[in-house]
Order: structure tokens, then C-alpha cells, then sequence
């Protein structure tokens, strides 16, 4: 406080080693009180899943005729219907983000919680579909949350977020599920019968008409 200023408050300001010891007292408080940045930073670190070149931590599970390549940075699917999993994991309380894109008429989904070889049955699936005949959209949790509004335009990006952790809710196991489109949190799912415990993510070749390019996917794991 400045001079001047206690003064006009009836106080004196601080002098000599008074003024040093109240200052050491603050600063200490308030480190104790306060996060240190390299807690905050570990806390917030997300883990990429895809480098950017190459396939490098995914496996093609499926028919083998599908494609699944990198191209100017992107990870493409298309052809015959598969899942393309990642490898790392298997994660069961995080974050996961991933920037997709679906083209008319396309279909695809990004699975978590699944298993390292699935089927389209296994696991938690995030739809992925704009304009498909089937009306079921992105924002979607397959199955189970059904949004049939389009909120994404086909052959535009956007970013899927989901936040997934296990919980107790009301005296009962609970498996929350938030989902995110383009930063728009839509709902959160609560699976009070989870089937899915844990798992890896992947991602759907729906069919040969589809083709789904992905340019980021990351997941920051959460505490149990």
C-alpha cells in the first residue's frame, strides 16, 4: 500500500523489517495455497495418438480391402468396412478430442472404451454422419443418445470432445459421458449398466461409400 494511501486510511506504512517479515509471511501462504506450474502442467498435459505422418500406435481390424492411410497430414479411411484401432492404453477415466471430417453421404464413428480387435458392437461409439441415410447424426452416442439434428456440415472439420469417467451418483455405479461438438457441450449420458469398463479408442470404416479423414486425436487420462 502506498504512502498516500494509508494515510488517507489512518495507517502508517510499513518499514524496515516489519515490512520484509509481512511480505516472506505472504509469499509463503501463498505457494503453500497455490498449485505449483509443473503440477498444473502435468495435470494438463494431453497425450497425442496420431504423429501426423505416419500409422504409427494404429492397427486396421476388418476387412483387409479397406484403406487406411496418412495424406497431407491426415488419417483417411475408406473402401470395405473396418475399425482402425490405436494401440496405446487401454484408458478408462479421460479426455479424448479428435478433429474429424465425414463426406456426404459418409459414415464412420469414433469408438473408446473398446476392445483391441472389435467389432462395430463392441465398445462406446460416437457417431460420425451428416447427411447418411441412416438419420442418426453426429453428436450421437450410438445406441444409447440419438441426436437427428445435423450439426455439422459434411466435408467440414470439427472437434469431437468427450469426457468419460467413472462415478457414483445417488448411491449407484455410474458411468458419466459428456459429449462436446465444436466446443457446444450437448448433453451427459449416464450408463447405470456400463458394459464397457475400459478399452482403446478406434476409429469406423462404415462402408465403401464413406470416407472419414481425422487430423488430431489426443487423450488426457483422469484420475480415477
Amino acid at each position: 500500500m502506498q504512502p498516500s494511501l494509508c494515510r488517507a486510511f489512518g495507517r502508517r506504512p510499513f518499514r524496515g523489517g516489519r515490512s520484509r517479515a509481512w511480505l516472506v509471511l505472504a509469499a509463503a501462504v501463498f505457494a503453500a495455497a497455490s498449485p505449483s506450474s509443473a503440477a498444473l502442467r502435468a495435470e494438463d498435459t494431453w497425450i497425442p495418438l496420431f504423429d501426423g505422418k505416419t500409422l504409427a500406435d494404429w492397427e486396421k481390424v476388418g476387412n483387409q480391402a479397406s484403406v487406411w492411410e496418412v495424406v497431407d497430414g491426415e488419417l483417411r479411411g475408406s473402401g470395405a468396412a473396418s475399425m482402425l484401432v490405436c494401440t496405446k492404453g487401454p484408458y478408462k477415466n479421460f479426455r479424448y478430442r479428435a478433429e474429424i471430417k465425414i463426406n456426404d453421404g459418409g459414415n464412420s464413428g469414433l469408438y473408446f472404451r473398446t476392445t483391441r480387435r472389435p467389432s462395430f458392437a463392441d465398445g462406446y461409439e460416437a457417431q460420425i454422419a451428416s447427411t447418411h441415410t441412416d438419420p442418426i447424426r453426429t453428436g450421437s452416442l450410438y445406441g444409447r443418445s440419438h441426436v437427428y439434428k445435423q450439426l455439422v456440415k459434411p466435408d467440414t472439420w470439427f472437434t469431437y470432445e468427450l469426457q468419460v469417467r467413472n462415478d457414483v451418483w445417488r448411491g449407484r455405479n455410474v458411468t458419466r459421458i459428456k459429449v462436446t461438438v465444436d466446443g457446444d457441450e450437448l448433453y451427459e449420458y449416464l450408463d447405470f449398466s456400463p458394459a464397457f469398463a475400459e478399452g482403446h479408442f478406434a476409429f469406423q470404416q462404415h462402408d465403401p461409400g464413406s470416407r472419414v479423414s481425422i487430423r488430431k486425436a489426443e487423450v488426457l487420462p483422469l484420475a480415477d
